[in-house]
């Protein structure tokens, strides 16, 4: 078959390659030409009627759409969804794997019990002012003395764009705190040195003493204006890395149980088939986590926006229901009143890919969340305390949204993509899973993992969603993950920057 029809009820079609005027479709054929992933009517659809796709609605027609006609964005409309949730009605319960028989990896066990999958020492800033001075840090730990300190990943900057101009109160100011006390204390980082200006608004002091961290050998911090001047601020946190990196290399990788993995489920760069391949392979294998006790956590808001109540009905009770529909009418008036819409998502290379509204994108992102219910909902970067499948707010652009999974606290990154995301990311090692095999052959030294095989070699579901679980694992214990291997991830945290900057 040269198209598929995901739900006996869809009206549309997708093209698994390109098609011709005339090509034979069910009972009638093409009447033009249709791009490989893109949809073709299966039936006539009126102007305003219904366009649906995964047997919900994905557009409404613009105009009359005769069967056998492309079905994109130039005879489909979005319209905002409406307001009716059902609560805690697909619930499936999980057949937890018993703690005997459960899976493990090689992790580093944090003297606070936590577990992480990497070993870096990060220095990380509190404004922009301080971003030159960390960078410069990091820099002086080159290959040849960073080998002396084997089990020590690197030391990593982490800056950013904001920090002052901010009020200091209010959602901007609480996220960025989340965001500095994830780090800080993530799991995944031996050593901190936190580097300020003095005068920002975003205080350092004020940090430690809102969320208890205390200093120590492992957590130092520093300001330029204290020390005097950027040149005395470099030399002294070289000083102070230097005198980490020996007790950072103490930690040892031992046997850790699956439970301890919380891996954030992360999507960009997406094409039709996303929703067909990788994201539920992806969900696949978050589903084999949650049974080991581990936790997936889904963001993006923007792009479940229109999906979400598939997600109420998995919420564990109304209140973490109500909680998720709480963060999608806040993003309808953040969009409302900065004059833009909740479908100005997909981007252009997602319509180009075959996606046509934010209804259909998000209706194949919510699929990397699995079959499981949904145990909890977090704020941006808050730390998410659930196990099993769980919810954090973010925008649907990539580098922030994961800075937020990561501030959370996942020590492990799936990304899936089809028009492929040259995507990675600190501390956290970051899978990338390719949705067609085209892209992963030409893409291979980016791609972990070639869902497209689904389409083109009948590999099935399950299959898949397992490779990508034992990858997690094998990535979990030490083995590179191919964004690792080329580097990436030294600038891609980008905290969300949230109201005026004044």
């Amino acid at each position: 078959m040269k198209t598929i029809q995901l739900d006996p009820s869809d009206n549309v079609a997708v093209a698994r390659e390109r098609l011709e005027v005339g090509e034979a479709l069910g009972g009638g054929a093409t009447l033009e030409p249709i791009p490989s992933g893109h949809k073709v009517a299966l039936s006539r659809i009126a102007r305003g009627e219904a366009v649906r796709k995964y047997a919900q609605v994905i557009g409404f027609a613009a105009e009359d759409i005769e069967a056998g006609a492309h079905v994109h964005t130039h005879n489909v409309e979005f319209r905002n969804v409406s307001g009716s949730y059902e609560f805690s009605t697909n619930l499936r319960p999980v057949a937890m794997v018993p703690d005997t028989s459960r899976d493990s990896f090689m992790g580093y066990r944090r003297s606070n019990g936590r577990v992480g999958t990497r070993n870096y020492i990060a220095i990380l800033t509190s404004v922009n002012c301080s971003a030159t001075a960390a960078r410069m840090i990091a820099a002086a730990f080159g290959p040849e003395e960073m080998a002396a300190y084997p089990n020590v990943d690197g030391v990593v900057a982490f800056v950013h764009g904001t920090g002052c101009g901010m009020a200091g109160s209010g959602d901007g100011f609480s996220a960025l705190q989340r965001v500095m006390w994830g780090y800080a204390r993530h799991p995944n980082h031996g050593g901190v040195v936190m580097v300020g200006l003095g005068c920002e608004m975003n205080q350092i002091d004020w940090l430690l003493e809102a969320y208890g961290i205390e200093k120590g050998p492992l957590f130092q911090t520093m300001n330029i204006q204290d020390v005097a001047g950027l040149r005395k601020t470099v030399e002294l946190g070289i000083e102070k890395v230097r005198a980490m990196l020996p007790l950072v290399n103490e930690a040892r990788r031992e046997p850790c149980p699956a439970s301890e993995l919380m891996v954030a489920l992360q999507c960009g760069g997406s094409d039709a088939w996303s929703g067909v391949t990788a994201n539920p392979a992806l969900g696949y294998a978050c589903d084999l986590l949650v049974a080991q006790g581990g936790t997936g956590v889904l963001a993006e808001t923007p792009e479940i926006y229109g999906a979400e109540h598939l997600l109420t009905q998995r919420a564990m009770d109304r209140k973490t229901g109500d909680k998720l529909i709480e963060l999608i009418r806040w993003w309808e008036d953040y969009t409302a009143r900065n004059k833009g819409s909740m479908d100005n998502n997909p981007s252009p290379g997602n319509k180009k890919g075959g996606l046509t509204t934010i209804l259909e994108k998000s209706l194949g992102a919510a699929a990397k969340g699995g079959t499981t219910p949904l145990t909890g909902v977090y704020k941006y970067g808050e730390p998410v305390t659930a196990k099993g499948f769980t919810f954090m707010d973010s925008p649907g652009y990539d580098p922030a949204s994961v800075t937020g999974q990561i501030a959370s606290g996942c020590n492990l990154v799936a990304f899936t993509t089809g028009r492929g995301s040259a995507f990675g990311s600190k501390p956290s090692p970051c899978i990338k899973i390719s949705t067609n095999t085209a892209m992963y052959d030409r893409m291979v030294e980016d791609m972990d993992v070639n869902a497209g095989a689904m389409l083109t070699d009948g590999v099935s579901l399950e299959e898949k969603g397992r490779e990508i679980y034992e990858l997690l694992l094998r990535v979990a214990s030490g083995e590179q993950s191919k964004s690792e291997a080329q580097g990436l991830g030294d600038f891609e945290f980008v905290p969300w920057q949230i109201g005026a900057v004044m």
